[in-house]
This record gives C-alpha cells, structure tokens and sequence, in this order.
C-alpha cells in the first residue's frame, strides 16, 4: 500500500509543502496500473508528479524534454534535492556525453534520472544502445510536454514521433516499461493521436478536474491599426513597470520584432532583454537565471521560452501577436502565476495579424511541391542506403517525416558516416569487417560486407562500450535511410500534398476558432470557460473560477468569503459534497460542515434570489432540507454585510458545537 505523503517527506525532506490529491492519484496510477497520461494546468507540479513516481519504482527514469533550458533546469534541481541525474544537451560536448554513455552502459553511473531531448533519442545510436544495456534497471519513461507528439498540434516536433520506435528497440515488442505523458493542454484530437503512440487506455488518462487558470485575468484588445496596437502596447508596459513581465512576439527580426521591440524599450529605460531559438543555450540560460533573479524585468520572446520554464513570481504575459490557437494562448499565459498569485495576460491584435498568421506563419511552415523535389535530391541521390546528417539542412528538418509518412524514405537505424575514427580494435570480427574498405564509409562497408545497417552500427557501439575498440574522436550521430527511389513520383507527391492540405485545414480551423473566442467572448471569465470546455473540462466545473485561501475552487466572490472565514476559523468543510437521499439522489449543499462529534451542518448561501430559475430550485432544494435534514441547515443571503453575517453564523457555531 502506497504512503505517498510519508514517502514524499522522506523522499524530498526540503519539499515544504503537502503533495496534491491529483498528484497523488497520478502518481499511484502509474505505479498500480501503467501507462498514463497525465492533463493538468502549468504550474501544478508535474515535476514532482514524475519524480515521485520514479523514485517509488526504484529503478531508472529515461525524461524526454523539449528544451535544453528546461532540462538543465530540471538537472538542478533534481541534484539540488540529493539526487543522481545525467543529461544530454548542446551544453555538453560530444566527447564528454560518449564518456558518460560508456559509464552508464557499464554501471560505473547509476543515476535516478536520465534527461534527453526527443532530437537525442532519435538520432543517437550510441544512447539508445547503452539504454538497451540497462534496459532491466530503467523502470519509466517520462514524456514530458507530450502534446508535440500529436501533428496535429501547433508544437508538433517530428522527432516525438519516433519516441514509440525507441522505447520498441529498447524493450522489445512488448514494451516492459511504463510510461507516463505529461502536458497542460491537450484538444481531443491530439488526445487521440498520443493515446494510440502509447497505448494508453482510456481510463489511465487522469485529467486535472481544473484546468482554468482563472488567477490570471484575461484582457483581449482588437486595434485597427499597428500603429494604435503598439501605442497601447507601450501603455500596458509602463503600466506595469517594475513587474515582472513576459512579451510573445513569433518574429525574431526586423521591424516589430523580439530584438527589435527589445532594444526599444531599453531605450526607454526598461531592464529587458530577449529570448529565441537562434540564440546559444548559454546566452538563454544566462537571461532566464537573470529573470529569476529580477536583474531583469521583462523579456521579449518567441515560443522558444515556453513549454515547462518554471519561473514562479511572472505577473504579466502580454502577446503583442497573436497566437495559433487557443491551445496556445493557454499554454503561455501559463508562464504567469505559478506561485498561485494573481496575474495579468493582454492579447492584443489586429484584422492584419490575424491574416498574416494565417498567410505566412501557418502556410508557410509546410513545405510546397517543389522544395519537397528539390530537398529530396538533398538526400543523397540514387536509391538505397544513405546516411543524413539531419541537422546540417533546415529543409531536410522539415520535409523528411513526409517522405516517411509517403513511403519514400525508410528510416533504418541510427548510425554515422565512417568508421575511420576506430583503432586498437580487439574484436576480430570487428576488425575484419574495419579492414574491408579502404574509405570506412558507413554505407560502403554494410554493402561490401552484405549485412544490415543495424548489425554494423550495434557492433561498433557495443566494441567501444565494452573497451574491445577505441575512437579518436566522438562518432557522429546520423540517420541511415534507405531511399526507396530515386526522386518523388506523381503517386508520392499527391498522397504529401493530400496530407499537407489536411493538416492545413485543420491548423486553420484551430486558428479560425480562436479567433471566434476573441470576437465573441471578451468577458474574463466567458473566455477562461470556453477554452477550458473546449479542452474537455467538465461542464459542471465552468463556473468554479474563484480561489479560496485554502486551495479551493468556488462560483462566486461571497462563497469566497465564507470559504476564507471558516479556513481562518479552522472549521472543517466541504465545498458541493454530494448529500444523498432517498437512494441514488443528490442535492449539492454549498458547505458541508463537519461537527466534532461526526455529525453535519449544511450551510447555504442564497445569492441569486430574484431570479425566478434559481428561485424555483431553491425551493425544491430547501423542501429536502425541511423533511430529510431538518435541523442541520444554516443560511445566509446575498447582502453587503455578508462578512459580518457570516462571521456571527460561525461565532454561533463554535459556540454550539465546538466549545
């Protein structure tokens, strides 16, 4: 039987806080029942969610991550709480990552947690192999910010497509290992799409029952021009000097861009800096610990600051463009009030924006007929085995999971261009096959010596693991393709562009609803409603948008007030605890009390009175109370002396029942 708040403290003695109950149920049901996945809104603890869970199985967790900054953050900490991590990043050289594979493989390192990109298990056949080395003593595998996995979703990277494949050559067709998903935001064809990847069943898809973040109030603002957009920009801003503060601009460069607005606004005085993709991962590093250290206040970024980066104290999010989808616009205002605080986001946008959303950042992210020939050629040429040096061609980046999808290309293993860096082999079957080829190209000696691309990439990693090879220099890590043929047929080019166009439509219509929400729902807490019903939130749940001192979620601003008074009053409660009667049916008190000697109190608060829908509910509701629960029920209405009202009904309660 799992004790997972006694296992929390001895686990994690700094942790000052108690796990969560969704937390918890997370976390036994990977241990109980396997794969998961796992919805809840950013800031709700899905760290500790998957190291709990790993450290209760005992064994090894593999986390694929997105983000070198997220990684290198999750590595801190991790080691900060006395546990062993390694991970693998641009940060880390080549020959110091072979050096901690090897260690690994052969036992010499025996980490907790082993953090990897997705880009790192697809391509790297070393890693993959030491994985299979250890593959008894590895127990989870954590996927965290799963949504890329969908192509159907806006962050989709082709490379989480391949995590099935991996965890399939490490384990075998039967997959021995659990894994556990992990994202905020999740539509219900994404869902879909991650619940067949990874055999997820149904009832093993654990959905947070909240997945607003109502703590951060919602301003949508349409301009007609740019001119008046940025005007208010600089508005906002200034407004908010001095708070901690994040802008999502989805242009690097030029006029209205994240450099750009930057330097403006440090010419305004503003302690800012920016944020994208083409920067090193130390100079991002370097601006995200200044951002936790308030040495600076606001940061323009792409959406390459984003999935999982853990800066608690963000009180504002302001998108001077607009976003793709609802998905989003959620995912990153969730950067904004993850220490529970309220917190302030602005969409602000014009008819222009959203056309040039649609035209050249959705459109033009898929690649048209004639890059996909003219790249395909890039691959080598001919037909056969090839080996790709993925990163090296942007094109390549983006148009090779189509030709995968079309059957064009066949991704064979992972592998590298040579073999010219091994010496001192002492295996001989190795060193026959070393000695085979003047050139020691990849390709050349699998042909020469008839074998399989596998078969030669597994013999040289298991020869440099086990000490029987040595290498001058890191292999590098490349994909071996066989090209089926020799240029796109007709056949191959309409079944990419079908597929293009269904994926067009689709992010288009994700856009087109979007742009609906922000046209017909203005109002904070409609908005916050709509994109959590469209993310699957139970209808029921819609209007709980108000967070008590406690923890709670409540309908309106006066059960605040109660909720907040017993708290500090130390009375135990329940919020809408179901109270059955006659069977099967059940009324939903406000405040279910709980007396000292195990009996209930009912408390109501009647706030709507007047309305002649609430009014006839009422007087069914309060018809129960009189014939079954007679008694037990308390009252107070809607009125500007609320609190003091309030105060006196738990004044008069202690005095009666806990005195």
């Amino acid at each position: 039987m799992l004790n997972l708040d006694d296992d929390c403290k001895k686990f994690f003695p700094a942790f000052n806080h108690k796990l969560k109950d969704f937390q918890k149920r997370v976390i036994e049901n990977v241990i109980i029942n396997g794969n998961t996945l796992c919805i809840m809104p950013t800031g709700g603890g899905k760290s500790m969610i998957y190291q709990m869970a790993t450290l209760e199985t005992g064994g090894i967790a593999i986390v694929i991550s997105p983000l070198t900054a997220l990684i290198a953050e999750q590595t801190d900490k991790i080691t900060q709480a006395g546990y062993d991590c390694i991970s693998f990043h641009s940060a880390v050289n080549a020959g110091t990552q072979m050096k901690i594979l090897i260690n690994f493989a052969n036992g010499k390192l025996n980490p907790q947690f082993v953090f990897a990109s997705p880009e790192k298990i697809a391509t790297d056949g070393l890693f993959e192999h030491c994985c299979r080395m250890r593959k008894d003593d590895i127990k989870l595998i954590v996927i965290d910010e799963v949504h890329c996995v969908s192509q159907w979703g806006i962050s989709f990277r082709p490379f989480y497509k391949r995590i099935p494949d991996f965890i399939e050559k490490i384990f075998g067709t039967e997959n021995q290992v659990t894994i556990l998903a992990l994202t905020a935001t999740l539509n219900p064809k994404e869902l879909t799409d991650i619940c067949t990847d990874f055999k997820i069943s149904s009832e093993n898809v654990i959905k947070d029952s909240m997945l607003m973040r109502s703590e951060i109030h919602l301003n949508v603002l349409k301009f007609e021009e740019e001119t008046e957009k940025e005007n208010k920009f600089w508005e906002i801003l200034n407004m908010h000097r001095n708070e901690k503060t994040l802008v999502y601009i989805y242009r690097k460069y030029r006029k209205r861009s994240v450099e750009n607005l930057c330097k403006e606004a440090q010419d305004k005085g503003y302690n800012s800096a920016f944020f994208h993709g083409d920067m090193s991962m130390f100079e991002r590093k370097e601006i995200i610990d200044k951002y936790k250290n308030n040495e600076i206040d606001v940061i323009f970024a792409t959406n390459a600051f984003g999935m999982g980066i853990d800066i608690t104290d963000i009180r504002n999010v302001i998108h001077f463009m607009i976003p793709d989808s609802a998905e989003q616009f959620y995912q990153e205002i969730g950067r904004a009030a993850r220490d529970g605080k309220g917190a302030n986001a602005y969409l602000l946008y014009t008819d222009k924006n959203i056309d040039v959303k649609r035209t050249f950042f959705i459109d033009n992210s898929f690649p048209n007929e004639e890059k996909l020939s003219n790249t395909y050629l890039k691959l080598g040429g001919g037909t056969g085995y090839k080996t790709l040096q993925y990163f090296d061609n942007e094109d390549i980046q983006n148009c090779l999971h189509y030709y995968v999808e079309c059957g064009a290309v066949k991704i064979v293993c992972k592998g590298f261009p040579s073999l010219s860096d091994l010496f001192d082999i002492e295996d001989d079957h190795l060193q026959k096959v070393f000695d085979s080829t003047k050139t020691k190209n990849f390709v050349r000696t699998v042909k020469v010596n008839k074998i399989k691309p596998d078969t030669l990439a597994t013999t040289v990693y298991d020869a440099v693991v086990k000490g029987r090879a040595k290498l001058k220099n890191p292999l590098q890590r490349q994909l071996i393709i066989n090209l089926i043929t020799d240029s796109l047929n007709d056949d191959q080019l309409k079944s990419i562009s079908e597929n293009i166009e269904k994926k067009r439509e689709y992010k288009h219509k994700l856009m087109d609803y979007f742009v609906y929400l922000l046209e017909n729902h203005f109002n904070n807490n409609e908005l916050h409603q709509e994109i959590a019903r469209y993310l699957g939130m139970d209808k029921f749940l819609l209007n709980k948008i108000y967070k008590t001192a406690d923890g709670n979620f409540v309908r309106s601003k006066s059960e605040v007030i109660i909720s907040d008074l017993l708290y500090c009053a130390n009375i135990n409660y329940n919020y809408e605890e179901k109270l059955y009667y006659d069977g099967k049916k059940f009324i939903l008190p406000d405040f279910t009390i709980y007396l000292p000697d195990g009996k209930k109190i009912f408390w109501e608060h009647i706030g709507m009175i007047g309305n002649e829908e609430y009014d006839s509910k009422w007087i069914k509701k309060l018809d129960i109370y009189e014939h079954l629960f007679k008694g037990q029920l308390r009252k107070t209405y809607e009125s500007g002396t609320l609190s003091s009202d309030a105060q006196k009904l738990i004044d008069e309660l202690r005095s009666e029942y806990f005195n």
